[in-house]
């Protein structure tokens, strides 16, 4: 008897400490049910990632939250919503969407992009990219005798600007003058970029330039050496372009390597 005695009494003590152990695994008992301390967590890791805060505030709206979510899926499952047939297509969305990224999360995990890749890149760019840069203005007409009339009345003394503005139909530059700000000669069709090109600094075409557009008189205000950003400030936008290129990669492999009948 006094044996039962002593393991009644250290049975009693067990079972006292593990009931504060089990309260904690659980934020609370909705109907019967336990509701585990695990979905706070991961819905705080959510909302923290998301950027904002955890503050006790928000931590206590968190838990109010996942409260609520279970009152109310208890109810659905109550009224049997999670039986019918649209129930179960958008479980098996959710299901495929969640693969999928778990897929892709896993690949980009496994194939990060180095800083060489990125600086590769990055010297590739502005070895394209590196050379001259041209402001300049330019008067859009649809006829040539009124581009010749143009140059005529800037001879005269016309202020350019005045007149692209009354007189281009180039609607975004018009409106400014006709500036077209520092760009490369590469940005212009190979018409305009070569008289662009062939243009002293200050100077205007005192002949009309003749594009798929129109007819342009072209002067040029200023030259530069090319103005790149530096690498430091473009290497996240790099890295994200490289680690897109893998991925697109990827997904092509996958669609090449499977049997689609």
């Amino acid at each position: 008897m006094k044996i039962k005695y002593l393991t009644a009494l250290t049975a009693a003590a067990l079972l006292g400490t593990l009931a504060p152990l089990a309260s904690a695994q659980n934020v609370a008992i909705v109907n019967g049910k336990a509701v585990p301390s695990a979905r706070v967590e991961e819905l705080t890791q959510q909302v923290s990632r998301s950027g904002r805060p955890i503050t006790p505030e928000i931590q206590a709206q968190i838990k109010d939250e996942v409260i609520a979510r279970e009152i109310f899926m208890q109810e659905a499952v109550k009224q049997g919503l999670d039986t019918t047939a649209d129930f179960k297509v958008q479980m098996e969305l959710a299901r495929q969407t969640l693969l999928i990224r778990e897929l892709f999360g896993n690949y980009q995990k496994a194939n990060p992009v180095s800083d060489a890749e990125i600086k590769a890149e990055y010297d590739k760019f502005v070895a394209a990219n590196s050379g001259k840069e041209y402001h300049a203005r330019h008067i859009l007409v649809e006829k040539e005798d009124q581009a010749k009339a143009i140059i005529a009345q800037l001879k005269k003394g016309g202020k350019f600007d005045e007149i692209a503005k009354k007189s281009s139909k180039d609607p975004g530059s018009g409106a400014n003058g006709g500036d077209l700000g520092w760009a490369s000669a590469g940005n212009y069709v190979a018409e305009f970029s070569d008289a662009l090109t062939k243009l002293a600094k200050g100077k205007t075409s005192e002949t009309p330039v003749k594009t798929q557009f129109g007819y342009h008189i072209i002067r040029l205000e200023d030259v530069r050496d090319a103005q790149l950003p530096k690498f430091d400030d473009v290497k996240p936008q790099v890295a994200q372009q490289l680690q897109q290129q893998k991925m697109n990669k990827y997904q092509e492999e996958l669609r090449a390597k499977a049997k689609v009948e």
